[in-house]
């Protein structure tokens, strides 16, 4: 079996796995990174949201092949302390009820955070429609990212 060599929360890892496995299935089960979860499998859902170097990209769609040499950031490296603003602001909220897809959602969220410090309703609503929960969380998660981009200025 081949061996990749990826950066996962700024630690250069190496896997040995078929070349067209899912980043998805290297996070969760050859690197045990449980945090990001599989939804879909086909990259609508943004359950499987990570970050490749600060962009926000769902996991299921990226095969270990074209994730080598590349760098991610998962839901568990995002924040040490699990202190991110929005992993603050998703508490503050009470923007979880199942929880199933909010590492995905907290991702897209930071991800939209550091691109665009100080977003408008819209371009929220834009970056998060490729986040499907299934409680409906919605109202909850913009005010989320209202707070989180609050605390950021």
């Amino acid at each position: 079996m081949p061996t990749f060599t990826l950066t996962v929360n700024r630690e250069p890892r190496k896997v040995d796995v078929e070349p067209d496995t899912p980043l998805l299935w290297v996070l969760r089960d050859a690197l045990q990174l449980t945090g990001t979860k599989y939804g879909c499998g086909v990259g609508v859902c943004g359950a499987c949201t990570v970050h490749e170097g600060k962009e926000a990209v769902h996991a299921c769609s990226i095969s270990v092949r074209e994730a080598a040499g590349k760098s991610f950031t998962t839901i568990e490296g995002l924040s040490a302390a699990g202190d991110h603003p929005c992993q603050k602001a998703w508490v503050a909220e009470d923007v979880a009820q199942c929880g199933y897809c909010q590492p995905g959602m907290i991702m897209t969220a930071a991800a939209l955070l550091a691109r665009k410090p100080d977003p408008t309703e819209a371009e929220i609503n834009q970056a998060m429609s490729g986040s499907v929960c299934r409680c409906g969380t919605y109202n909850r998660m913009r005010k989320a990212i209202q707070r989180a981009a609050r605390a950021g200025r």
